[in-house]
């Protein structure tokens, strides 16, 4: 099974590179879609755009990642009855924002490595990380701009109402998530609900746009993209809980990011913090506590934090939830969803991520 899902990431991860491409060249020149969409009206400065836009944001796009999101965007198309490979270029819209969301969260955690290399901001510096990484916000509803015509004004709307909402939701989630490990607002009476709205603004919120969208786009009613947004949705929160999980154990996932225990240096309040907390006796809590203050890089002090978390059963109680709310929201769409191969392959592959090893 994992394979199989293995192998369509890697089949479809060239086609939605050259899908970006074709909107956001690896070098723009004068015929850029760009320029035809959006002329400039005194004079083309090609040089500043490709040194300050394309060259680092393909920089950063060739080191590669799951390519999930517009997977899961193409897989929703295919279970709605429509051929995947005429909606491959809307498919890029959630990938490439996420990797914008990624460049500018490395600035905001002041972290050292992406993928295994220096962040985009240590190459090229913050100022044009950050402009890169805004741009990606935008570039990708080129698409959506060149084939207007085709998708017709009422789903046009739609699809920017969808995209709106989302951005929204992305910045409330990283407005908490900040606020909590900077110790802004009171982190250690998070409790589950308040973690999941979290997940559910931050991590969810790009699956459920690319769900969304794409279902508007296959000419699902109105219900139906609601539930297979939600069911997205709680594909995100579940990738995002076995990032975290994977943060603390996996050895591969660790090494790429610098080292076991990032998101304790972070100070972040995980769903395996928040059972900690919630279960320990009062010495570990304190102590748990003490350390996710310091924002150490020592090891053997994240090691300890790690030991803490395990002592009380809470990774294995992330991994369980993940589980269960996946479980649960494809009950509501399963029964809304054809009987098909690629309905089958869309539940496979939400299962898939959240059993991931890196």
């Amino acid at each position: 099974m994992n394979l199989d899902i293995e192998r369509l990431l890697e089949e479809k991860a060239p086609l939605i590179d050259k899908a970006i491409e074709k909107y956001i060249p690896r070098i723009f020149s004068k015929k850029a879609l760009i320029f035809k969409v959006n002329p400039p009206k005194y004079a083309y400065n090609i040089e500043a755009i490709n040194k300050a836009v394309a060259e680092p944001i393909w920089e950063f796009l060739d080191r590669g990642g799951k390519r999930w999101r517009p997977t899961l965007f193409l897989l929703i198309c295919e279970a709605l009855g429509k051929n995947p490979e005429e909606y491959v270029d809307y498919a890029i819209i959630p990938e490439v924002v996420h990797n914008g969301t990624l460049m500018i969260d490395d600035i905001e955690d002041a972290s050292e490595l992406r993928r295994g290399k220096p962040c985009t901001y240590k190459i090229y510096g913050l100022d044009v990380a950050v402009n890169a990484g805004n741009t990606m916000y935008y570039l990708p509803l080129l698409p959506l701009m060149e084939n207007r015509q085709k998708i017709g004004t009422e789903k046009l709307a739609k699809v920017y109402e969808i995209y709106v909402q989302e951005m929204i939701s992305l910045s409330l989630g990283q407005a908490m998530d900040i606020a909590w490990h900077k110790g802004l607002a009171n982190a250690d009476q998070i409790g589950e609900k308040e973690y999941l709205q979290m997940c559910a603004y931050k991590t969810g919120t790009l699956a459920r746009m690319a769900a969304k969208i794409a279902a508007v786009l296959a000419d699902a009613d109105d219900e139906l993209v609601e539930k297979l947004g939600h069911f997205a949705e709680s594909i995100g929160v579940a990738f995002q809980i076995q990032d975290d999980v994977l943060d603390l154990t996996g050895e591969e996932f660790a090494e790429k990011k610098g080292g076991r225990g990032q998101d304790i240096t972070e100070g972040k309040r995980t769903l395996m913090v928040i059972h900690t907390l919630k279960v320990s006796k009062a010495q570990d809590k304190r102590r748990l506590i003490e350390i996710l203050k310091m924002h150490t890089s020592d090891q053997k002090l994240r090691d300890e934090a790690i030991a803490i978390m395990q002592k009380y059963g809470s990774i294995d109680y992330a991994k369980n939830f993940a589980r269960k709310i996946l479980e649960e929201s494809w009950k509501n769409v399963e029964k809304l969803l054809p009987e098909s191969e690629a309905k089958e392959k869309l539940n496979v592959f939400a299962r898939f991520l959240i059993e991931r090893k890196i």
